[in-house]
């Protein structure tokens, strides 16, 4: 179990200062920074809702949906008798996650973005489109997370029996 919390705890202090520094350097107009040119940059953006910005709920809803799937996420680790390091590992990134879009909406009333991978401009049916929307660590913790779930699922899951 101390895995789990070790990389929640890891994940949301890695997030929180992540955001802080793009907060400090690219908020209020400041340009962008380029990584890798037409590539990768960080940008700041604040987004109100969640994933790719969809707002399907108010700032208050999206607070506490966020706060009960955190705990959901502790309830379940905890109720399962599955110790592995994988999903320990899987777990702890989806709660770090979290917790770290979680401070957001409770301090700021939005989360922090600022990763984007500027890999399209065009349009679609002539509607402007952009492939890739703006994320953060916590953004990156939680699909990491979810993806070993997927990719690792029969290890994970896998019961042992005697």
């Amino acid at each position: 179990m101390a895995l789990f919390y070790l990389l929640a705890i890891a994940a949301a202090l890695l997030d929180r200062v992540t955001k802080l520094l793009a907060i400090h350097y690219l908020r209020d107009g400041a340009q962008s920074i380029v990584i890798i040119p037409d590539w990768l940059k960080l940008t700041y953006a604040e987004n109100l809702g969640i994933a790719f910005s969809v707002r399907f709920l108010p700032p208050t809803g999206l607070l506490f949906l966020t706060l009960a799937i955190s705990a959901g996420v502790v309830w379940y680790v905890h109720k399962s008798n599955n110790r592995s390091p994988l999903f320990l590992t899987a777990f702890g990134l989806i709660l770090g996650g979290g917790i770290g879009n979680l401070i957001d909406r409770v301090m700021l009333g939005h989360v922090v973005d600022f990763i984007y991978f500027d890999l399209y401009h065009g349009a679609l049916f002539g509607i402007p489109l952009d492939l890739w929307p703006i994320f953060n660590v916590a953004d990156s913790c939680i699909t990491i997370g979810a993806c070993m779930i997927v990719l690792f699922h029969e290890k994970i899951f896998t019961r042992k029996h005697a």
